[in-house]
């Protein structure tokens, strides 16, 4: 079995419909994942549409969309991810 790591996910916006239910009313869940795990594969089970992926943070820190692929998390690390924001 492989080793698991806690980190807290959150979504923001109209993003926090990809979450469970349950989840919603904080925009956060714990996630228990492989330390291996690239960004793009721990949200990848949320299904959340590219196009509404645009910042994504980890412990406050913008993380490039070229670099999401290759970055991995670290134990008690929070990732945040926020859909473009409409101006108006």
């Amino acid at each position: 079995m492989t080793a698991r790591m806690k980190i807290t996910f959150k979504l923001f916006a109209t993003l926090t419909d990809y979450l469970p239910a349950e989840a919603r009313r904080s925009n956060q869940v714990e996630l228990e994942v492989d330390p291996a795990a690239p960004i793009t594969r721990i949200i990848e089970p949320y299904g959340l549409p590219p196009k509404l992926v645009h910042l994504v943070l980890v412990n406050g820190k913008y993380i490039d969309p070229e670099r999401r692929a290759s970055t991995t998390l670290v134990e008690g690390d929070v990732l945040a991810i926020w859909p473009p924001i409409a101006g108006g």
